[in-house]
């Protein structure tokens, strides 16, 4: 065999091996997410310390052709039907998605829209859920359809039809929460948010929940400041049993892979209704990523309760991250 011909040949069987190798790669990516902290308190709260696996998530997302994708994760993570020291698994999303190019569809167990723009700008949701989701004016996953449309590089708006009773409870009577949300980038760096959402009553005589949100928020390479205000009507489907909370925080990069943060929280009720839960928290601290996926974040928090007679709470916590 010539010097020619033994090139072409192997030639030939390295393209026909590099584009098997393509094929054969995989279009999918796991998803491990896991949050932990330490934490101890201080005055009324001296007792209070020790480790905690606060929640898992586990699952496997994968693009198919033609825009299609799919996402499966389980949630562990801990709950109030059972003592503390036992965890339970749910299934968050088994959703399937479809993209063309501005249009995007999704259906199943999918992720709600309702707080997801404010938690992906806070950025420490292994430290702290936004303001809706840890005060449970909405749920971070349901079972339902959503659409979103992107207009312009600068508006865009987003549908939502769900059960309304989050991916931890099955739906066993009537009614459906109806969501809507527009996005607004005016200018680089500027995300501007409104949201509204109404949640029917299940049982005769229940009053429809009502969720509204305004969100601001600006991104500069150096630091972020963001500002949200939520309100729940008619909490759990009872007349005039409404909720109000503001949330602001800040990010500031400290150089290298440290960052710092800061955040304030007040959430009030009409009439003090739930005046033994109204409260404001103050949060701050500094997040340190000595890897790609391993986030470590020592913080400071104070929550002032309002209601008479009640000591405050102090903690310190030493919050921890891995996944990818």
């Amino acid at each position: 065999m010539s010097r020619k011909l033994l090139l072409v040949v192997l030639l030939l069987c390295a393209d026909i091996a590099l584009a098997q190798q393509t094929a054969d790669e995989p279009k999918g990516k796991a998803i491990i997410n896991v949050f932990g902290n330490f934490h101890t308190g201080f005055g009324a709260e001296n007792d209070v310390r020790g480790f905690s696996m606060d929640r898992s998530y586990f699952g496997y997302q994968y693009t198919l052709e033609n825009g299609l994708s799919l996402k499966a994760v389980m949630d562990v993570g801990r709950s109030s039907d059972v003592d503390d020291l036992h965890r339970i698994a749910y299934i968050k999303n088994a959703q399937i998605s479809w993209r063309r190019d501005r249009l995007t569809l999704n259906g199943g167990l999918i992720s709600t829209t309702s707080f997801k723009v404010q938690e992906d700008f806070w950025g420490f949701r292994f430290m702290k859920m936004v303001l809706q989701d840890y005060y449970k004016f909405a749920s971070s996953a349901d079972l339902g359809l959503s659409v979103a449309y992107k207009f312009a590089d600068w508006v865009s708006a987003d549908a939502i039809v769900v059960n309304g009773n989050g991916y931890k409870r099955l739906q066993v009577n009537d009614g459906l929460l109806y969501g809507l949300g527009v996005t607004f980038k005016p200018v680089q760096g500027l995300t501007l948010r409104l949201y509204g959402s109404l949640n029917e009553g299940e049982e005769d005589g229940d009053k429809s929940t009502g969720v509204y949100a305004l969100f601001a928020g600006y991104k500069h390479e150096k630091f972020s400041l963001g500002a949200e205000w939520n309100m729940m009507q008619n909490t759990s489907n009872v007349a005039d049993a409404d909720l109000t909370g503001v949330s602001l925080y800040t990010t500031v990069k400290l150089g290298g892979r440290v960052d710092a943060f800061a955040r304030y929280d007040n959430l009030w009720s009409k009439d003090d209704w739930n005046i033994a839960k109204d409260e404001s928290t103050y949060m701050a601290g500094v997040e340190v990523r000595p890897c790609k996926y391993v986030k470590i974040a020592p913080n400071f928090r104070y929550h002032d309760l309002k209601a008479s007679g009640v000591k405050d709470k102090c903690y310190l916590y030493l919050s921890c991250f891995f996944g990818f």
